[in-house]
């Protein structure tokens, strides 16, 4: 057996009690055809580090030296050492020491045939049975952590519950009742009992730690990694000092025509792509161009909000107001789609390609708790921004999310006397690569780098009559679906 375990070029090699094979791995030892990592276990590989080779080949060391383990605890969910330990049900209670890491057996009952297989010679504790264990009094093993935090446990369930809704949260109670009964876990499950019967609002929510779990039994639940990502941008936005544009768009005039090429390029680059004289066509006539009748609406909605000073200055001043804003700008944007639900949070879930967005029954908790993190913002900037990304971040219509994030970042602009932004046409590969990179990369430098360059473009762009902010916009390559071309400009005028 150990010479096949050579021929095939195994990693580790783990011996019997025979004193044959103990007497064959000696001379091989000897030989430096294999290194002994600890007691029956030796490798074949002479180069990489014994924590390396260990770490690689946990699981099936694990299975050959203790065969009938199960992965329980908090590793029956991590599936990788915690902090250098990993926990296991087994026959016995004892600590044993591997090169990198430290594995707790813990006594338990035996497996259950609701118990999940794992790798030769291991086992898992059900999804039932692993929270139960990590539901135990008794939370630590030899002065460690052996448990999930409580905190965590209610996560994982409310997460259930958002996928799967009161069936599942209820299927995993009468499945954890069956164990509980098998393995003398009462009090665990009590506690679980109390914790679904708070998610499900059948119970007080004092049962619950999370705060995800608490906004779940309030009925506003919330995605907690989009509260990271906005924790990142507000922390990044607040180590900045940015300058001020007044907005010198005083008239009427000056303001509605930036308003049309604010819209204009709003829609193109969402795809709703006209010639420039047919959008301006439609927003001076109000008249849809025959075949595209949606598209039409697109622009006249977008532009109805953005020409609108009056409507572009309200803010919101709680977050409530803030949800009423955005339902009625996008009901007026979207009203010529009426399939997608003008003013209506999505039903279903939405996605860009690989980026999921906050699920729709957490819509209204996520952008509640954005625009509370938005209150302590204080640059006009750096708020649009902000406001901006969870808008955008939490998509929570279903078509219509980046028209109308552009027009609340906007709004927060006007409300406060700035210029507003514009995303022309050249810049949308890199206006959609900076909200990708802090979407999935948490990279919050290059959103700001690029929103930043944006608001002096408009700053430039500010004040002028249609001919004179087309032609500027020529001037810079605004219009250009190339995306080699650079935009161009300065704060004088000039073409660089």
């Amino acid at each position: 057996m150990i010479e096949r375990n050579l021929q095939s070029l195994n990693e580790v090699i783990v011996g019997s009690a025979s004193p044959a094979t103990a007497k064959l791995l000696a001379r091989l030892k000897r030989d430096g055809r294999v290194a002994k990592l600890a007691p029956r276990l030796y490798t074949t590989n002479l180069t990489d580090s014994p924590e390396n080779i260990v770490r690689r080949n946990l699981w099936a060391i694990v299975g050959q030296l203790w065969p009938g383990a199960r992965l329980a605890y908090r590793t029956a969910f991590e599936y990788a050492p915690h902090e250098g330990r990993v926990f296991l049900g087994y026959k016995y209670t004892r600590k044993v020491s591997l090169p990198g890491v430290v594995i707790h057996f813990i006594a338990t009952p035996d497996s259950l045939p609701s118990d999940y297989p794992f790798m030769e010679g291991l086992g898992v504790s059900s999804h039932a049975r692993a929270v139960l264990e990590n539901l135990e009094p008794d939370r630590t093993q030899g002065g460690v952590e052996k448990c999930l935090p409580v905190e965590a446990v209610e996560e994982r369930l409310e997460a259930e519950f958002s996928a799967g809704g009161e069936a599942a949260l209820n299927k995993l109670r009468d499945e954890a009742r069956t164990v509980a009964a098998a393995t003398g876990m009462a009090y665990a499950f009590a506690r679980l009992d109390r914790m679904v019967g708070a998610l499900l609002s059948t119970r007080p929510a004092n049962a619950l730690k999370s705060s995800v779990a608490l906004a779940r039994a309030a009925g506003e639940p919330f995605d907690s990694h989009r509260i990271e990502l906005f924790g990142k941008l507000l922390e990044h936005l607040a180590r900045k000092e940015f300058s001020l544009y007044p907005d010198a768009n005083i008239t009427d005039a000056d303001y509605t025509t930036f308003a049309f090429f604010e819209s204009y390029f709003s829609n193109y680059i969402e795809g709703t792509v006209f010639e420039l004289d047919e959008a301006r066509r439609i927003v001076e006539t109000g008249v849809a161009i025959p075949a595209r009748d949606a598209d039409s609406h697109d622009i006249l909605g977008t532009y109805a909000i953005a020409s609108n000073r009056r409507e572009m200055c309200r803010r919101a001043e709680t977050a409530d107001e803030f949800l009423e804003i955005l339902r009625s700008r996008h009901r007026v944007i979207m009203s010529g789609r009426p399939s997608c639900g003008p003013g209506l949070f999505k039903t279903r879930d939405n996605r860009a390609g690989n980026t999921h967005f906050v699920s729709f029954d957490r819509v209204r908790g996520t952008l509640k708790r954005g625009f509370d993190m938005s209150r302590s913002i204080r640059h006009p900037f750096a708020r649009a921004v902000f406001i901006m990304f969870v808008t955008s971040e939490v998509h929570p219509f279903a078509d219509g999310n980046g028209r109308v994030s552009r027009l609340m970042m906007n709004a927060e602009l006007t409300a406060a006397g700035q210029t507003k932004i514009i995303v022309p046409t050249v810049f949308r590969p890199d206006y959609i690569g900076a909200l990708r990179r802090l979407s999935r990369d948490g990279e919050a430098e290059v959103l700001i780098s690029a929103m930043s360059r944006l608001w002096e473009f408009g700053s430039w762009l500010s004040c002028g009559d249609f001919e004179t902010m087309k032609n500027r916009l020529e001037q810079c390559g605004a219009f250009a679906d190339d995306e080699g071309t650079i935009l161009r400009f300065d704060k004088k005028g000039r073409n660089p």
